[in-house]
């Protein structure tokens, strides 16, 4: 029987491609020093916004193409009360519980969050663009969730009794739940609906008519953008598409934030 040998250059070769893609697999998901796990969102294109036919989409959002030119890691979950606890040294939330999502907590407390996380870890913590947030939030699905046209009890924390078309009533839960309670989307995201409102960093305004790439929304303005809706929102709010606006410095029990790491 013949044996085939192969060069020892391209033995080395091929092993040196399997290592490097060994390390890009393991460099998915990395943990930072407080146990906060975040995933690694790469780049791309994707449409922004809801298609016309899309049942109880709203008025502002105009679908568009967005391309956004980097990758970047985003928390695999809300903050944490725990991790919140941890940072800041007090708890505002009324859902009191440590792996439970941090709540009651403004977009201006969420700056000063990242602000002493980002010192910490030595590496820049910011809130998502509302580009990045939905990007992620579909994981390259065109669905009004990205578990598809439909949502189920199952599958996110939301108000039961006032179920997207389609869905089945029953008695809301009314209250937070763990932030690892609910599935995952197919980038390993929880909780990108509901449970909590996710701060994004842009300011709410009307959507560009064109394509555009790494949009970061308008320069100015009153009211900060809210995503993914929360234990308390109907069906429809917790489309990726829908927007809500609110006012930077108020703080409610039903609005926590997500970040991403540069």
């Amino acid at each position: 029987m013949n044996t085939v040998r192969i060069p020892a250059c391209l033995l080395a070769s091929c092993l040196i491609a399997q290592g490097a893609a060994r390390a890009e697999e393991a460099a998915k998901e990395i943990t930072n020093s407080i146990g906060m796990k975040l995933v690694w969102i790469p780049p791309g294109s994707f449409t922004m916004g809801s298609p016309n036919g899309e049942p109880e989409r709203k008025g502002d959002e105009n679908p568009h193409k967005v391309t956004l030119t980097k990758g970047y890691y985003m928390g695999a979950y809300p903050v944490t009360q725990d991790q919140w606890q941890a940072i800041m040294g007090k708890n505002p939330a009324r859902f009191k519980g440590k792996n439970l999502p941090i709540e009651n907590v403004s977009w201006i407390d969420s700056q000063e969050f990242l602000e002493k996380l980002s010192k910490k870890e030595e590496k820049k913590y910011r809130l998502p663009t509302e580009a990045e947030w939905e990007y992620a939030c579909r994981a390259g699905t065109t669905t009004a969730f990205s578990f598809g046209n439909s949502l189920a009890m199952s599958q996110a924390n939301y108000d039961f009794s006032t179920p997207y078309p389609g869905g089945k009533a029953s008695t809301p839960l009314k209250k937070t739940t763990p932030v690892d309670h609910y599935p995952p989307n197919k980038w390993g995201l929880y909780d990108m609906h509901g449970n909590v409102y996710n701060w994004c960093a842009d300011w709410y305004g009307p959507y560009p008519s064109g394509d555009v790439t790494d949009p970061k929304g308008p320069a100015s303005g009153t009211e900060r953008v809210m995503r993914g809706g929360s234990f308390v929102s109907r069906g429809s709010n917790l489309r990726s598409a829908c927007r809500n606006p609110y006012e930077p410095i108020y703080r409610i029990y039903n609005v926590g934030f997500r970040f991403v790491q540069e």
